[in-house]
């Protein structure tokens, strides 16, 4: 596993797609409201911020490429902060729809997830009963049937898209099977070291959160992938802190941010995505590491630069 001695990067995932629905008056939606907040993350201690885009009208996630230019620049003029463009958009888009921004714009990093699975948020409609949109509830409930779709030809298509330009990947995880389909890619050589393998807990349908799962996945990629990675958690929900400290404290990366969770503590939302990189930060200083700048991420993750993009 590669990492900067002493150092945490921070990935902040600013807005989410659907699996964020507005239960937060926080949430950011409009492209001044998700510029503002990426580059408060940015000025907090990230540096990386991984970016959706939602319909400024209904609120719903989209992949329209104009609706990320409202806001990839302002942020990249205003914050020398990694831009990480979604691929996953949402379970519900088909892949040429999901890949259109990451393929016009050439982003430093895209996320990419290693595989299908059962996407389940319909748990949440037991926890939330407001909402902002009426659409919603009824996507939540549809998630007992979903299947959210990243089959091997997907995957590759995506690949071989965003790689021709020089983007490369934060490839999501969330379960053993995925690191291993990882390692197919890698193997066929369709993907390059240093792989950026963010795993992911907590969500119905992947692995759970507890440090245990945590361990194992952390253990299965040691094996796969040898120094040949950066390794970096993200935990949905209540998880989203304590697996957190995990990783840092075992030589990893994080990742916080409203996509992922909505609250600071136990009963108290997340004003913005700022108050979860400022609290994970005190979590990495607590254990006498630092905060990692963007330029030394660009130089963990052989980023081609902000000068390569496409805004």
């Amino acid at each position: 596993m590669k990492n900067i001695k002493g150092k945490v990067v921070i990935t902040c995932a600013v807005t989410g797609g659907v699996h964020t629905p507005s239960m937060s008056p926080h949430l950011p939606v409009t492209a001044q409201q998700i510029a503002d907040a990426a580059i408060g993350a940015v000025q907090a201690g990230a540096s990386i911020v991984h970016l959706h885009a939602r319909d400024p009208l209904t609120g719903r996630p989209s992949q329209d490429p104009a609706l990320f230019r409202e806001f990839v620049g302002t942020i990249k003029a205003q914050c020398d902060g990694i831009i990480n463009i979604t691929t996953g958009g949402a379970p519900t888009m088909g892949v040429d729809e999901r890949l259109q921004p990451a393929l016009q714009l050439a982003p430093e990093l895209a996320s990419l997830n290693m595989g299908s699975m059962n996407f389940a948020l319909f748990p949440m409609l037991n926890r939330y009963k407001d909402f902002q949109h009426d659409w919603e509830a009824k996507y939540l409930e549809s998630t007992r049937d979903t299947v959210f779709r990243n089959t091997f030809k997907d995957i590759e298509n995506i690949l071989r898209a965003c790689s021709d330009q020089g983007t490369r990947f934060e490839f999501e995880c969330y379960d053993t099977s995925h690191l291993y389909n990882l390692a197919h890619f890698l193997d066929r050589k369709l993907v390059t070291p240093p792989l950026f393998v963010q795993t992911v807990f907590g969500i119905l349908g992947g692995i759970g959160p507890h440090p245990d799962d945590v361990a194992h996945m952390k253990r299965t990629a040691d094996r796969l992938f040898g120094d040949d990675f950066v390794w970096s958690v993200l935990g949905a929900g209540r998880a989203q802190m304590p697996t957190a400290a995990i990783s840092a404290a075992n030589g990893g990366n994080v990742r916080v941010g409203l996509e992922d969770s909505l609250w600071d503590r136990q009963g108290q939302l997340a004003r913005e995505n700022a108050d979860q990189v400022r609290r994970v930060r005190k979590i990495i200083e607590g254990l006498a590491l630092d905060v990692a700048t963007p330029e030394e991420a660009r130089q963990l993750l052989a980023l081609k630069g902000a000068n390569h993009v496409n805004f």
